[in-house]
């Protein structure tokens, strides 16, 4: 049992790791289903640490710390660098599925654990189905399957009857994008087995990357999933969403070939693009502090929500949820700026939709079109923004609104720019609509008045039925106060 525990933890390695690097404050982040066993993973970390330091006669006497990790600030999957900072610490361990999203500041070794598979069953699965396709397959998994995927590749060229070579033609295989992140560079260039060059069309998503020859799409092959319906698998389904997937139900020992709940997900996303065209007031969630290049996501979001003539707001609040987004009522739309694997966020509970940067460059971007391409790491949405940029630039034609019925025209700040009339900032905001609302005293007003119409929080606020206290704009001087009651509530001394 021991033995099986280190092996699934993956104690040996870790250790070496550490030794190697000379770390000695190491945090240890675990996702709650396994925070269980963090103790045993210590103790056994101490253990074999102490052990390997003696037998290689280390000099560095010094004591190796661990810190657990638990209840992240953002999603378990990501790394919790302001968390493990907090600590001082050199490294971080993360235990777990995981996005392998690189980070900013410190590095991180990732474990991703060993779940059980047949693998003669899967195998069998595999073979069964491929012979009523005549397209070749391409091999996706969840990471806590990697450990057998040799097994699985070995035992498919076996029962082929085919060489490495040769059996590339049929069925290809992803490769896990590295075990261990540096930060503030691309993981791709800290993989353990890295591709021979002379190839194009890279893909990378949940964690894997695969190649593709040079001549050959991704639409051409057969997408087999082995492992759980999680968000990994979600965003296999979604980002292509025009190649054949199925999945292998590894507990059910069965293939899945339907995914109409995945299919209904994309309209959704559709539909979600649609109604942010709409929103004049937009609310940036900050979902994740570790992943690199969230800032600058952060500071594009702004630039294209600025330059389509909207409102934009930051908010940090760590994971959303329908009570925190109530206390905004003002933000007609949410772009959640967060990793790969937490990004699809379902708002159906949520009084305003929350969309991912992606559909926020469709939604904000004039004359933009969506294909069916879906992207969602940062430097790809970027790449493609700015290409969609240049080409639209120029496009101020009307546009169709499904949810107003007819064309409208989008209130450019640009526009009013060139006029002269520019931005006086945050403040000159608050003080005009301060103005207003002391001459609104006596005033026909519409409490029932359209509130998506106002441009920014204070307007919203303004145009608000209920104001809370307001002054009397006619009479300068204070209202006569009354005296209320005095005394107990069984008995007040008017009674």
């Amino acid at each position: 049992m021991e033995m099986e525990f280190e092996s699934k933890y993956e104690i040996i390695r870790t250790v070496e790791f550490i030794i190697n690097k000379s770390f000695i404050r190491i945090a240890l982040q675990f996702p709650d289903e396994l925070l269980k066993d963090s103790t045993k993973v210590v103790n056994a970390l101490k253990r074999k640490t102490r052990l390997l330091m003696k037998e290689k006669k280390s000099e560095d006497d010094r004591e190796v710390r661990f810190f657990v990790m638990a209840d992240t600030t953002y999603g378990s999957c990501c790394i919790d660098e302001v968390g493990a900072l907090h600590i001082d610490s050199q490294c971080v361990v993360h235990y777990g599925q995981t996005c392998l999203s690189p980070t900013s500041v410190l590095p991180a070794f990732f474990v991703f654990g060993k779940a059980s598979i047949n693998v003669s069953s899967c195998v069998e699965h595999l073979l069964d189905y491929v012979s009523k396709s005549d397209k070749p397959i391409m091999i996706l998994y969840g990471l806590e399957y990697a450990h057998v995927i040799p097994c699985i590749q070995e035992e498919l060229m076996e029962r082929l009857g085919l060489s490495k070579t040769e059996s590339q033609s049929k069925f290809s295989v992803a490769d896990v994008l590295c075990s261990f992140i540096s930060p503030t560079k691309d993981p791709r260039e800290s993989m353990e087995h890295p591709e021979p060059s002379g190839k194009s069309g890279n893909y990378r998503l949940g964690g894997l990357t695969w190649d593709l020859p040079e001549e050959s799409k991704i639409e051409d092959y057969l997408l087999f999933w082995i492992g759980t319906d999680n968000s990994a698998f979600a965003n296999v389904v979604l980002t292509f969403n025009g190649c054949d997937v199925v999945r292998y139900d590894v507990e059910e020992d069965s293939l899945v070939t339907e995914f109409t709940q995945q299919r209904r997900i994309l309209k959704r996303r559709y539909y979600l693009v649609e109604k942010a065209k709409d929103a004049n007031i937009i609310g940036i969630l900050v979902g994740t502090l570790g992943v690199a290049g969230y800032l600058h996501m952060i500071h594009h979001m702004q630039a294209l929500i600025s330059a389509a003539g909207k409102k934009s707001y930051i908010l940090a609040m760590g994971r959303p949820n329908p009570a925190k987004l109530a206390n905004f009522p003002e933000c007609d739309v949410f772009i959640y700026i967060s990793c790969a694997q937490t990004a699809l966020l379902d708002s159906k509970e949520f009084m305003a939709p929350v969309i991912t940067p992606f559909e926020a460059n469709l939604a904000f971007s004039r004359g933009s079109e969506w294909t069916g391409a879906y992207l969602m790491h940062f430097e790809d949405v970027i790449n493609s923004s700015k290409s969609e940029s240049e080409a639209l630039s120029g496009s101020e034609e009307p546009r169709f609104s499904f949810f107003q019925g007819g064309y409208v025209e989008d209130h450019n700040t640009n526009d009013e720019a060139k006029n002269g009339e520019e931005d006086t900032g945050e403040t000159m905001a608050l003080v005009q609509a301060a103005e207003k609302a002391l001459q609104l005293r006596g005033k026909d007003h519409n409490p029932l008045a359209k509130q998506t119409a106002a441009k920014s929080g204070p307007e919203y606020f303004l145009n608000r039925a209920y104001r809370g206290l307001e002054i009397n704009s006619d009479n300068t001087s204070p209202e006569p106060f009354i005296v209320g009651r005095s005394g107990k509530a069984s008995g007040y001394k008017h009674e």
